[in-house]
Order: C-alpha cells, then structure tokens, then sequence
C-alpha cells in the first residue's frame, strides 16, 4: 500500500492578491515560506520514499522546504501542475467575472459545464491525474509519497477518492496553502484518510 500525502504549495503573491495563477506563476509570501516551515516542523521525524513536485516554482520552492535535511529526492511530474486557465491567467476573480460571466459561473456551480478552449477542463486534470497515480502506483507497490501540488489537483484526487462526479468538485474542505491531505492508494483504489489538515498552524483537523 502507499501512502500518499499532497500538500498545496504555499501561499503566493497572487493568492494574496486574489490573482488566478493556473500555469502562471508567482513567489511565495512570508507566510507562505512560514507555514511550509511550520508543516516541516509538524511532520516531524517522518521519511518519505520520494518528493514528486508539480514544475511551477512555487510548489518546487514548498518542496524544498518540506524536504529540510531528508534524504529523499525531489522530482517534477507535469501531470501535477495546476488547472491550465488560458486568458483567465493573471486576473482577479472580479476580472474573470466581467469578461467571462457564464464560464465563470459554469467554474465554480456546475464544473460539469466548463469550457476552456485555451487551456483544460476538470476532466483533463481527472484523467492526467489518474494517470499519474496509475504510474506510480505500477512503479511502487509500498512507500510513503509526498506530493506538492495545487488546490484543483487535490481537490480532484479527493474527488477520485470519493467517486464523485466532476460536478461535486468544490465540495469541502477548502484547500488552503500548504493544508495537508493523507490517502492511501491500493490496487488502483484510492481511500481518503485527511483532508486539507491545518494542524499546523494551529487550526483543528
């Protein structure tokens, strides 16, 4: 069985600034150097087989700084990156509301329906992200895997977990920066044990 913990990437500028990021990318804030360090402190003595990192730097920058002094390596996987977002990269939620009113709705209450000619829809990030797990899971019968990503990803693994519709997507726990969620993944079955834990800083799981 391998045990599986995503944590999203800390929070970045644009987070702060209520920015989209998709592919695009931003630095991470105090706070979110801060609370990655806190998260280190948190998990403690806990090794990990292997630190596989979505390529955006700043989830490589979160990777980092989990991986402290531990002897696992940290690679890149693609298919973890965030939803692409097209021209939705970049501006504010009010921004993407104004330009893109029915799309913007169809995103955040009936996901089902989103069209994204430009970049990908939640069934892109379902099946890539199937197929990463596929993988690994074929590469590695046992282990303990940390896997730094984005709040989408997540939220699609949590989806997979639970054998929800695309539709049920946004349903909580939020996924906060740097939030840590356990699963376990045997026989090409996904089990979900936490979600977006915020322990860490202090905030009850």
């Amino acid at each position: 069985m391998l045990d599986l913990y995503f944590v999203r990437h800390g929070e970045t500028e644009w987070n702060k600034s209520g920015r989209m990021q998709g592919r695009l990318d931003s630095n991470l804030t105090e706070k979110g150097l801060g609370d990655a360090e806190r998260l280190r402190e948190y998990l403690g003595e806990m090794q990990f087989d292997e630190i596989i990192s979505s390529p955006s730097s700043r989830t490589i920058q979160t990777a980092e700084k989990l991986a402290g002094s531990s002897t696992a390596s940290i690679r890149t996987d693609e298919r973890l990156m965030e939803i692409h977002l097209g021209q939705w990269q970049g501006k504010t939620g009010d921004e993407i509301k104004m330009l893109f009113p029915e799309q913007y709705g169809y995103y955040w209450n009936e996901p089902e329906k989103f069209e994204n000619p430009e970049g990908e829809t939640f069934l892109d990030v379902k099946t890539r992200l199937a197929g990463f797990l596929q993988e690994l899971g074929a590469s590695r019968g046992t282990g303990k895997i940390l896997i730094v990503t984005h709040a989408v990803v997540i939220k699609t693994a949590v989806m997979l977990a639970n054998k929800v519709t695309v539709n049920e997507i946004w349903e909580p726990p939020f996924i906060h920066g740097t939030s840590l969620t356990h699963m376990t993944y045997r026989d090409g079955e996904l089990e979900l044990v936490l979600a977006g834990d915020l322990s860490h800083i202090g905030v009850p799981g």
